[in-house]
């Protein structure tokens, strides 16, 4: 029998919507008890965005349902003294606390991570907001679309008639949690040699910034400001999106051979010595004048086509498919990235498990995403909470 990597590790999720959640998911993919805490009216947003408004109404919606598969849902209203009381208890007995407030909101509450780890000094808090927990602008809301503007990312997409074009999915949110679970799998690395618990700060604003290295390096070492390039590459020409017969095909020829291999493929062997496209960093500057000469040939056979000959040259190349199709793909089939996984009430749908393929400690999805409070008795009896005691905390509205 395999073990799960976090398998005996309980985390306390008290996170909504987005990254908060990205970030837990993955700590429950990798074996981890995550117990998500909602509030007991509607809890966590998230279960009211979608675009089926059946399964908002359900609290299930789709945005819900994509990220919290492998936890347990437990309904405390953390206002109430008798709240607070009981998830004093809880942390006693947690590894991981995980939450996306607004900074000081957990110490407003008398529960911060400097009255936590008195209870727990093993306890990992990790603190996930828009702008971290210090700084000028550690205390103004932030979504997603705000991070991608204030990160430069929005003015780095598109091309001079199209920029600032922000990216189709919620990328700072999600890397934002990336980067959250990689900081506590780092920090219970740590514990594990030291038993020191310890107090993680992780601001979307940071996260994202690092992923764009390369366009930063150019201007911070380089001197070079972002070019506006839309589908092309600034590492290299040809690279980028190029139009076919019957659509756009994908071009990587990043590398001297690679390029040149581009050239025989089209028939087009006089260009590997024309010195408007002879070297790698001339080719570059002159992408405008080649980009016309490749599509001459390109648009009299069909993307699939290409792709099939310029791969089996060694040049990277590919479709640019629809999500639709892309779910499809035999490949992300192949590599079992989406799982179909069955949801009581609603029937069985398709969601990503973990990506990262472990050989002796695989992750996997063993639990659908929960519908609201359906383990609060489970985890308050874990605590020692009698059925009479949990009564009369129903009746009190704390959970």
């Amino acid at each position: 029998m395999t073990r799960s990597i976090l398998s005996g590790i309980r985390v306390l999720d008290l996170t909504n919507v987005l990254a908060g959640p990205f970030a837990t998911l993955h700590l429950g993919l990798l074996g981890a008890e995550v117990i998500k805490i909602e509030n007991p009216k509607d809890g966590d947003l998230a279960r009211k965005l979608g675009i089926v408004p059946d399964l908002n109404d359900q609290l299930m919606g789709t945005s819900f349902l994509a990220q919290n598969a492998n936890k347990k849902s437990a309904t405390l209203n953390m206002k109430a003294p008798e709240g607070k009381e009981i998830f004093r208890r809880l942390v006693a007995t947690a590894d991981v606390l995980v939450e996306n407030f607004r900074p000081d909101v957990m110490k407003r509450l008398g529960l911060g991570y400097e009255t936590l780890r008195e209870i727990n000094p093993r306890l990992i808090y990790c603190a996930i907001s828009g702008f971290g927990q210090t700084g000028p602008d550690a205390d103004k809301p932030a979504y997603d679309q705000i991070i991608q503007g204030l990160s430069g990312e929005m003015s780095v997409n598109g091309d001079e008639h199209t920029s600032p074009l922000r990216a189709g999915f919620p990328v700072c949110d999600t890397v934002g949690g990336l980067n959250g679970a990689f900081a506590i799998m780092a920090a219970l690395y740590h514990r594990e040699h030291t038993g020191e618990g310890q107090f993680i700060d992780v601001a979307m604003l940071d996260s994202i910034m690092p992923l764009m290295g390369w366009v930063a390096a150019n201007w911070l070492i380089g001197g070079h400001p972002p070019t506006l390039m839309g589908n092309d590459n600034f590492t290299a020409a040809p690279s980028g999106t190029f139009r076919t017969r019957d659509g756009f095909l994908n071009l990587a020829a990043n590398k001297q051979e690679q390029w040149e291999s581009v050239c025989d493929v089209l028939g087009l062997p006089e260009l590997k010595t024309d010195p408007r496209f002879q070297k790698r960093d001339i080719r570059k500057q002159n992408r405008r004048q080649l980009t016309p000469i490749l599509e001459e040939r390109l648009v009299q056979k069909t993307t699939k086509e290409w792709v099939g000959v310029l791969n089996e040259r060694g040049v990277p190349s590919g479709e640019i498919l629809s999500l639709q199709d892309a779910l499809a793909q035999p490949q992300i089939k192949h590599r079992g990235t989406l799982k179909d996984v069955p949801v009581e009430g609603i029937g069985t749908i398709p969601l990503f498990g973990l990506t990262a393929q472990f050989e002796k400690t695989p992750g996997a999805i063993t639990g659908s995403p929960p519908r609201l409070s359906a383990h609060t008795a489970e985890v308050l009896e874990s605590i020692g909470v009698s059925a009479k005691e949990l009564e009369e905390l129903r009746a009190k509205g704390v959970v």
